[in-house]
């Protein structure tokens, strides 16, 4: 039966034209980046078929020997890119070739601005993969065919790059894929030997897959010998004092499909009865646009006997750490591991216990040498790291170490750390005071501060939507309670030193003013009723009328948005009304009429919600009660 070609012209993907136009027009500085990407495409799908063929080895069909070839032809003007991988059926084409399955990819390209320097960084962040060949060519042919079926399910893909493409079915005898690259004009250096060797040498002499090219004759032409062009050995398994720093570079380009160079890196080899693996481990210089994605696999990738078993295991390394790449090696697994037995495997829970300490080990070390990096590490991945306290119990002394916020102390950006908060102490503070507002600007103005700041006594300013989650699981600190400045029946006399005559003044005082005003105190619990769960005089406040307190356990309001906005139902407790009996509203208010009252007191309750970033039930209403109070001065 004659074999019969079934063509047909599909159009791309919305977000392909858009990042292809984006490649091709922003990373033409670094042209020859795309032998890298497509020789490590090539490599992941050596990589699937030695997978694959452990418990399928039929798979090989008759060729054993994995490799990876890179051919060029001057007088047609083209490059092919070929291996003898798993390959790819008609559905996996479609799918690889003209579609992006990223999740978030379309919030990722809305972020391109069109200046190309900055976006090539973005690109950088996404992965330009196959679509970079088109930086250097104006027509790719892509000939491939899946390991197991029949030389007649070849698929021939072939695109201008220009918003849509061909697919056939086509004969092809071997498993695998060929890229073929139809060189654009003036592209001519990627036709030449020494060229393509040297990229080859540059970027991928640490894959451990052989990749050849055909001996060629002292007058540049080509030979049927073909030799090896890389030293395909595994770069995790050499010494460290054998691999040059820009050996370890190139590597995380692989493994982390990244174009930026890695922040930082650590390597290790462990020999025990109990433990063997090796471990290459990278912190990226920028987080990945899908970090927050939920549906987004993050971890290393697993070899087994330097086989290659899986990408992406997620079990080695906790969900706070999930911005970590490299490689992980271990003889202490089975040939024959799955996803499903990794999950109870008796030796994963010391390998993962293994390699979050090299990580945590990783981050001191540049926090205590390399102060400059780390701040660049924490802006990129500080807020990940903050979920680690509540998900990884044994760790979370050292990862609080790490952590860093903004302090009323100076102006140090994010980079106070609670060793540096202790350090600072009053002799007697046996509390570590912090503050959680929406932003920096409305944590520094809010009313709760005043007292803090009279006595020049550090609160932590806690500005990002997890910061309430970290506080719940981190209570305490080197043995000092942490305490929030909102919460509580605040006292600060362990800290502010006052002689016996002062303290004695303070506390007539305090009970002079208790008795003055208990009949407003209580007036205004009867007019907010069940707004509020009590009314009392403040030792916070020295410039403001009012502020909101919780109860010490109570959830603070960023928490209870987080909450509401995650669909949790939340029970709102009632705060406390606490008032400046120095200042002149409060004062004012025990002259008032009973009208004047109810209206004053709904406008300072109302005030008080603003200051700790509530949302008002009845804007309009206090916007109206505020305009009435307002005319009557004039």
């Amino acid at each position: 039966m004659a074999f019969e070609a079934h063509q047909e012209k599909l159009n791309f993907q919305a977000e392909v034209k858009q990042l292809l136009h984006i490649v091709v027009n922003s990373l033409y500085s670094n042209k020859e980046i795309f032998l890298r990407e497509l020789i490590s495409n090539a490599s992941d799908a050596i990589d699937k078929i030695k997978f694959e063929a452990i418990s399928d080895p039929a798979l090989y069909e008759s060729d054993h020997e994995v490799k990876i070839r890179v051919n060029y032809d001057k007088a047609a003007r083209t490059l092919t890119i070929s291996d003898n991988g798993i390959g790819m059926s008609r559905d996996e084409v479609v799918a690889n070739l003209g579609t992006i399955a990223k999740s978030g990819t379309r919030e990722f390209l809305s972020q391109l601005s069109g200046d190309q320097k900055k976006d090539a960084h973005l690109i950088g962040q996404f992965g330009v993969g196959f679509y970079s060949a088109f930086i250097v060519a104006d027509k790719v042919t892509v000939v491939t065919r899946r390991a197991g079926l029949g030389s007649e399910h070849g698929v021939s893909w072939e695109s201008s790059g220009d918003g849509e493409y061909t697919i056939a079915n086509v004969e092809k005898p071997t498993r695998g894929t060929d890229v073929i690259l139809h060189l654009k004009e003036n592209e001519d250096e990627f036709l030449e030997n020494w060229r393509l060797r040297s990229i080859i040498t540059k970027y991928s002499d640490h894959l451990p897959i052989s990749i050849f090219m055909p001996k060629y004759t002292e007058d540049e032409k080509p030979t049927d010998e073909w030799e090896a062009v890389n030293r395909a050995t595994a770069l995790w398994t050499l010494p460290k004092n054998a691999i040059t720093e820009e050996q370890y570079k190139e590597f995380y380009k692989h493994v982390g499909h990244d174009m930026d160079d890695p922040l930082a890196w650590t390597h290790h080899r462990i020999e025990g009865s109990n433990l063997d693996y090796n471990c290459l481990i990278y912190l990226p210089a920028r987080a990945p646009f899908d970090l927050w994605q939920r549906d987004t696999h993050h971890g290393l990738k697993l070899y087994v006997q330097r086989v290659f078993i899986m990408d992406q295991v997620e079990q080695f390394v906790p969900h706070y750490l999930r911005f970590i790449r490299g490689v992980l090696d271990t003889t202490s697994l089975p040939l024959n591991i799955s996803r499903e037995i990794l999950q109870e495997h008796h030796v994963i829970p010391k390998l993962r216990s293994a390699l979050v300490r090299h990580v945590l080990d990783l981050l001191e070390r540049i926090a205590k040498d390399d102060p400059e990096k780390y701040a660049t590490f924490w802006k990129e991945f500080g807020n990940v790291l903050k979920e680690g306290p509540a998900e990884d119990f044994s760790n979370r002394d050292r990862i609080a170490k790490l952590l860093r916020f903004t302090s009323t102390y100076q102006d140090h950006g994010q980079h106070v750390s609670l060793s540096d908060y202790v350090s600072r102490m009053k002799a007697k503070q046996s509390k570590i005071y912090y503050m959680t507002a929406e932003n920096v600007n409305a944590a520094k103005s809010s009313p709760h501060l005043e007292v803090f700041n009279k006595n020049n006594i550090e609160v932590l300013l806690l500005t990002d939507k997890i910061d309430e989650w970290v506080v719940a699981h981190l209570s305490e600190f080197e043995g000092k309670t942490l305490q929030s400045v909102a919460k509580g029946d605040l006292s600060l006399d362990e800290v502010v030193e006052e002689d016996t005559a002062t303290k004695e003044a303070e506390e007539k005082k305090d009970k002079i003013q208790q008795e003055t005003f208990e009949n407003l105190l209580k007036e205004i619990k009867t007019i907010l009723g069940n707004q509020i769960k009590e009314v009392r005089l403040s030792h916070r406040l020295t410039a403001s009328p009012a502020c909101l307190v919780r109860d010490q356990d109570a959830l603070g309001p960023q928490m209870e948005r987080l909450l509401k906005a995650a669909g949790q139902t939340v029970t709102e407790a009632k705060a406390i009304l606490e008032l400046n009996p120095e200042h002149a509203i409060i004062l004012k208010m025990q002259q008032l009429n009973q009208e004047e009252l109810n209206e004053w007191t709904q406008i300072i309750y109302e005030q008080a919600l603003l200051a700790e970033g509530s949302v008002l039930p009845e804007p309009a209403a206090f916007v109206q009660r505020m305009n009435k109070v307002w005319m009557k001065t004039f």
